[in-house]
């Protein structure tokens, strides 16, 4: 079989050169072409999956635009796009359109797991502890100054200055957005959104770049985008009481906790905010390809299968993201073959 390359067209970041994964997965190549739009959280692993898998392929194009996991719904359900990104399932309300767009059942399938950094960038500060409750208090308003008695007591021997607090947050449709606020619901007193005082950004790299220019500020990004930026992050309290740093191998322990909602090969995630693991980082998303059982071309699903194999999973972790449970790739990789 020919070997095919594949061009990549999306607008993202930085971690498109990480480097070679040592495990390669056998391609079966398709010629063609093939768009795909929707999350902004994982354009960086779909940009390293791409330049990885032309390695192998030279004939084909792949386009992914990192429009928001809003508008690449949006789009995949009227028709645009062979698949579609999102950090969120499909809203109960559209789920009959998803059904007619694919003439038959449309398919989550998880394919990588984003920790959401809390960055932050308060002069003098490069450790900073906050609970679930008050980062809800944070953002709804309600603590305005970086030294508020309720932040300093979650940080002793922390030297906290009176800066005012600058929340930034999503101003365009976001799945972030709606994993960060299921976090604060599931965890904490919930908040008021958009934040009162807050600043409004679109896309996630506006997002780091805001944070890391504004002091005082702090917000909510997929980790990819935190680290690049090179931001400092919240240690963030979970369900045990224990104050965790952001870690690719903590959140997977949040993840492997999570129960899956869907059946016949619709992989959907219920994630628990409050698991008891005191090791588990709790605040995390995981981003979902969706596409069609019916209808999905040989290109995508040989696309869609190497970015759910072993070798897939190592190019995510060097994007800035942590894999896929074992147990849960396998499932991916079931119901990416039944395409």
């Amino acid at each position: 079989m020919r070997k095919l390359v594949v061009v990549v067209l999306v607008a993202a970041l930085a971690a498109c050169d990480s480097p070679r994964p040592t495990e390669r997965a056998s391609i079966e190549c398709a010629a063609g072409s093939v768009t795909a739009q929707g999350s902004s959280a994982q354009a960086n692993a779909v940009s390293a999956w791409i330049k990885d898998y032309q390695v192998s392929c030279d004939q084909a194009t792949i386009s992914y635009a990192g429009v928001g996991s809003s508008a690449g719904l949006r789009g995949f359900l009227a028709g645009q796009g062979d698949f579609a990104g999102s950090d969120s399932p499909i809203a109960p309300a559209d789920r009959a359109r998803a059904t007619a767009r694919c003439k038959g059942p449309a398919l989550h399938l998880p394919m990588a797991v984003g920790p959401i950094a809390l960055a932050y960038t308060v002069a003098g500060v490069d450790d900073l502890r906050l609970s679930p409750a008050t980062i809800a208090r944070i953002f709804g308003g309600e603590i305005t100054r970086w030294n508020d008695p309720r932040v300093t007591a979650e940080n002793p021997g922390v030297t906290l200055p009176g800066t005012p607090v600058r929340t930034v947050h999503r101003s365009d449709g976001s799945g972030t957005t709606d994993n960060f606020r299921k976090f604060l619901a599931a965890t904490g007193p919930g908040t008021r959104w958009p934040p009162r005082e807050g600043i409004g950004v679109a896309g996630s790299n506006r997002m780091a770049a805001e944070i890391e220019r504004t002091d005082g500020a702090i917000g909510y990004v997929e980790a990819s985008y935190a680290r690049f930026h090179n931001l400092p992050t919240v240690r963030v309290g979970n369900a045990s009481g224990q104050f965790v740093a952001l870690s690719d191998a903590a959140a997977a322990r949040t993840v492997a906790a999570a129960r899956t909602t869907g059946t016949d090969g619709d992989l959907p995630l219920e994630l628990n905010y409050r698991t008891g693991d005191p090791l588990a980082y709790p605040l995390v998303l995981v981003t979902y390809e969706i596409a069609c059982r019916q209808g999905t071309s040989e290109l995508a699903k040989s696309f869609l299968t190497y970015a759910a194999s072993s070798a897939g999973q190592q190019t995510a972790t060097r994007s800035g993201y942590a894999a896929l449970p074992e147990e849960l790739r396998t499932a991916v990789a079931r119901s990416v073959a039944s395409l």
